[in-house]
């Protein structure tokens, strides 16, 4: 690595930003008025969403009898926990009450616990004023500012208290006085802290877990889990009488807790279950710790959370007004309850329907409280809510401050990640571990490369057809318009620019704004073609005229970037955007090389978001590719780990490429002469210091 002077540098990065941009529309190929065009993406990972989904429906109709669901149990919850990344070893939980409250026909304890050392969690114990013990339920949160202290919440667990049975609800990382990112500056109010709302909270803070090969949902669980064991180790609880019931966000978290965790013997998740395939159509993929690497892959649906429980006591909490779409929820029921038959316990799961819309309304309290008295009392009795009067959100305040991370030694999931990370590049570089990455041949790291980011996987998109459209002649060179197909039926329109007297040199263009940002009277590629280069500059999916418009988290796109919907399709099918790029790629060079074989080497350029995939193609197929020069683009992943709040980096995360590599470790294979980098960036798009030359 060569350091420049600024001078240098500047002069360097201007010869790859031009001047006068193309006229806008002039090169644009596809007609986006068309719904099938403006929504291509969108629509490809819904059809391979959709078949891997068929898939799993026909290995759904070969259980038959019970060694087979029990088998199909058995696997389903190793590999939900695998996709997880697995969890930590268990440490003391550091427990202690801050507080009590009286209510009526009630008490509450306010309570912080660790789930990991010095990740604290604050919850509010709910127990009846009759004689201990008492079972106990877990109550997640849904998506709320104030957490626990939301009054549909507490609502929950005092119609449970009030009816002889324990309730613990915590909060969330993002929500409460759990804030993961808060502002520099104090404000006078907790509720002034963070800059982002709950949801918005948990979109940012899954990012980075990707590359370690985990899930904000790993957090969110493991939270659930440890407060399963708090409410063990306490002696008014009874200890084997636990359930599990929460709303929305809760309702996910109780999903996932009902499925892992065998301990929950009664469950009630509410406005959450219904199936992968209508929910990727409305409202589309849930927040980050709703979207398991692989799940759709592997054949893990939302039923399965059901399956993988079976038969234990389950009540679906459903709503017909729900945007969680109420027809995916029966389809769900049915699936288990025909299971539940099977085992011979049909009665053991139920769904209660309210005519409302989302939310833990009261019908669902008071079925969900009857349930679990059924199940954890032994007492099958009808009850009512009446009048209850929640606390007010300072009354449960369990920190000082009104947050966490305002407690002297506490940690943020941000503080975690990058302690993962660090571990995790210190066996990269360990000198005495074989299968350390620096420590691996050529080959198996180019094995370890294509496997983790998917690269080659599809074969579908490693090859283009071309269908040509109107040419376009300018002052010595041609630009010829093409549409690039591959058997995918993805679209990807390209420009071939061909000089009137050409050299045996080529240039494949990657520009993440489009095709034709480069394209003007002083851009690059008319520079290059000009030098008798023929350059190829093409639209990869997501970028230019096939980036998609948000649709799903429209709010955040600055920071996941236009392409995150469909991101999330993809990570739930196991697939990244890395690899999905660099595949069509290398079937550009390919193409390319075809078209016009007297190219047996081409350069490669890529800017922005574009350098992650370029970079990985280009290592694999050393053979294809010349010079490579870098623009813009993402330092290293480390960055992304060690930068809360990122910028469009969610296309370029690769789940568990961590525990193998990192961006610079992919620099270091290609040989020297080969390889610029120009503008490295940041995670959060800030310029570093430094040029980068092999």
């Amino acid at each position: 690595m060569k350091r420049s002077n600024a001078a240098a540098l500047i002069l360097i990065a201007v010869s790859f930003f031009p001047l006068f941009a193309v006229q806008a529309g002039e090169f644009d190929l596809l007609d986006r008025t068309q719904p099938e065009v403006a929504h291509m993406l969108r629509n490809h990972f819904r059809t391979l969403a959709h078949e891997a989904l068929d898939r799993r429906i026909e290995q759904y109709k070969l259980l038959k009898s019970r060694e087979q669901i029990l088998l199909r149990q058995k696997v389903l919850r190793k590999r939900f926990r695998q996709l997880l990344g697995g969890f930590p070893k268990r440490t003391p939980l550091n427990a202690r009450v801050v507080g009590k409250l009286p209510g009526d026909g009630f008490r509450a304890e306010k309570i912080i616990y660790e789930s990991r050392p010095g990740f604290m969690v604050t919850a509010t114990l709910y127990l009846p004023v009759s004689h201990a013990p008492y079972p106990a339920v877990l109550v997640p949160c849904g998506h709320t500012e104030n957490g626990k202290a939301a009054d549909s919440y507490q609502k929950v667990c005092i119609l449970l208290a009030k009816n002889g049975c324990a309730a613990l609800i915590f909060d969330p990382p993002g929500q409460g006085e759990r804030k993961q990112i808060l502002h520099e500056k104090g404000h006078s109010h907790p509720v002034n802290l963070a800059p982002f709302k709950s949801t918005s909270e948990h979109m940012v803070t899954g990012v980075a877990p990707i590359l370690l090969g985990q899930n904000l949902a790993t957090y969110f669980i493991w939270d659930g889990m440890r407060g399963i064991d708090y409410l063990q180790s306490r002696g008014d609880i009874i200890g084997d009488r636990i359930g599990c019931t929460g709303s929305s966000g809760g309702g996910n978290q109780t999903a996932f807790l009902m499925a892992l965790d065998e301990r929950i013997v009664a469950a009630a998740p509410g406005n959450f279950i219904t199936t992968t395939r209508i929910k990727n159509d409305r409202p589309g993929p849930g927040d980050a710790e709703q979207n398991i690497f692989g799940q759709t892959k592997y054949g893990i649906d939302h039923p399965d959370f059901l399956l993988m429980r079976a038969p234990k006591p389950t009540l679906i909490l459903a709503a017909t007004q729900d945007f969680v779409p109420i027809e995916g929820t029966w389809i769900a029921y049915r699936q288990a309850k025909r299971v539940y038959a099977k085992l011979g316990f049909p009665e053991r799961v139920n769904i209660a329907e309210t005519d409302d819309k989302h939310g833990y309304n009261q019908e669902l309290r008071v079925a969900m409280v009857r349930w679990m008295r059924r199940w954890l009392l032994g007492k099958d009795d009808a009850i009512t809510e009446g009048d209850l009067t929640p606390f007010s959100d300072e009354q449960l305040q369990c920190t000082p401050r009104g947050q966490t991370l305002l407690v002297d030694g506490a940690k943020s999931v941000f503080d975690i990640y990058r302690e993962v990370e660090r571990r995790l590049a210190r066996k990269r570089a360990s000198s005495g571990d074989e299968f350390a990455f620096a420590n691996m041949s050529a080959e198996i790291r180019r094995s370890v490369i294509k496997e983790l980011a998917g690269i080659g996987e599809r074969v579908d998109l490693r090859e283009f057809s071309g269908e040509q459209l109107s040419s376009v002649t300018k002052d010595g060179y041609q630009v010829q318009r093409f549409v690039l197909k591959t058997s995918a039926e993805l679209k990807l329109p390209a420009l071939l620019f061909v000089p009137n007297e050409s050299t045996d040199k080529a240039t494949i263009y990657l520009h993440n704004e489009g095709k034709a940002v480069e394209a003007g009277t002083d851009g690059v590629i008319v520079r290059l073609v000009k030098s008798g280069q023929t350059v190829l500059s093409i639209d990869v999916a997501g970028c230019g005229e096939t980036q998609m418009k948000p649709w799903r988290y429209g709010s955040l796109s600055g920071v996941l970037g236009p392409n995150s919907a469909e991101f999330y399709v993809a990570y739930m099918l196991g697939q990244s955007f890395v690899g999905m790029r660099a595949d069509q790629i290398y079937a550009a060079s390919r193409w390319l090389s075809g078209r016009l074989r007297r190219f047996k080497k081409v350069d490669l350029i890529a800017t922005g978001e574009l350098t992650v995939p370029a970079l990985h193609v280009a290592v694999l197929n050393l053979d294809l590719f010349g010079k490579i020069k870098l623009s813009g683009g993402l330092d290293s992943w480390k960055s992304v780990i060690d930068t809360p709040v990122t910028e469009r980096q969610l296309v370029n995360v690769v789940h568990g490429v961590l525990r193998y590599y990192d961006l610079p470790d992919l620099r270091a294979m290609i040989p020297d002469g080969r390889l610029t980098v120009i503008d490295p960036r940041g995670a959060a798009g800030k310029r570093l210091e430094h040029l980068i030359e092999k």
